[in-house]
């Protein structure tokens, strides 16, 4: 029987928190948009920050399946990029203490992997934790991007009118770790941005401001935002370039808008696919943004 706290290893010189927020997010599991990615990741780049947990990756990940990049140089091997699973301890635009744990989605051990979360959780008094994602949906970049929120009690979240009923779907250690910490009495919700399908793939940071925006309303934290808020309006510009170069796409953007607006002027429908419009499919959108994400890619 393996000691969960044995899973990680705390810092020298952790700081005394205040029940903090643990904002969470792993790489590895869907994330349209890159929105959970690219949230935290500006978190990290624009505020002061510094680990105060790190956890056993050689227990955690599978090496074949997510192999790390290596640097060969003339007759040698000279660098590795080593994963972490981290937390990180940071403080708001107001002074507020938060915890922020990024890295890897665990391969294995989930359960020990949750039970460690949960000991690390009391340990700093963690008040809340909250996880933030993509997912796609048939909708248009050119309309406000949904939510769906889930979370351990309802009332952690306001009365919404969700897309989805009841599903099943492959889990995620976030999900799991909502579930099994919300069952032992920790109020643990989450945000799953709803991205244009056919900018899954792609980096869109208008996602990611969607999320951001919906933590502050949900635990309180104020972030800085202007720098996430002006890369999703050069985004944007991009997209409308794109757009209105090609007939095509801007008759299936249309289509996505008519859909869109058809089932928000309606509330007694069940889901965004509710309405009889034509749709284009998810491929046909891709394959014309492939020059899009193509130069997005070059220019990163």
């Amino acid at each position: 029987m393996f000691d969960p706290t044995d899973l990680y290893k705390l810092a020298d010189d952790v700081p005394s928190l205040a029940e903090p927020v643990l904002l969470y997010h792993f790489d590895g599991f869907v994330d349209a948009g890159g929105a959970g990615r690219l949230a935290l990741g500006h978190l990290l780049a624009e505020l002061e920050h510094r680990v105060v947990a790190t956890f056993d990756v050689d227990r955690l990940l599978d090496y074949r399946s997510r192999r790390p990049i290596m640097t060969f140089d003339t007759d040698r091997w000279v660098e590795i990029e080593s994963p972490e699973l981290a937390v990180h301890a940071t403080q708001d635009a107001t002074g507020t203490p938060f915890l922020i744990m990024t890295g890897p989605e665990p391969d294995r051990e989930w359960e020990v992997f949750t039970q460690a979360v949960g000991a690390m959780v009391d340990y700093f008094g963690v008040s809340k934790l909250v996880t933030v994602h993509g997912i796609p949906m048939a909708v248009p970049h050119t309309r406000p991007l949904g939510l769906t929120m889930h979370a351990s009690r309802p009332e952690l979240i306001n009365a919404q009118t969700s897309s989805f009923g009841r599903v099943q779907v492959p889990g995620s250690a976030a999900a799991l770790l909502e579930f099994r910490l919300g069952a032992q009495g920790h109020d643990a919700l989450g945000y799953a941005v709803h991205v244009p399908h056919y900018l899954s793939q792609a980096e869109y940071p208008t996602a990611a401001v969607t999320a951001l925006e919906a933590v502050t309303r949900g635990t309180g934290l104020v972030f800085p935002m202007d720098t996430l808020r002006d890369a999703a309006e050069r985004t944007l510009t991009e997209i409308e370039e794109q757009i209105q170069a090609s007939s095509e796409l801007s008759t299936a953007i249309s289509g996505l808008e008519q859909q869109y607006d058809a089932f928000a002027a309606g509330s007694d429908r069940e889901n965004l696919m509710a309405e009889p419009i034509p749709m284009p499919t998810g491929d046909e959108l891709a394959a014309q943004f492939e020059a899009f994400l193509a130069d997005r890619e070059e220019d990163l």
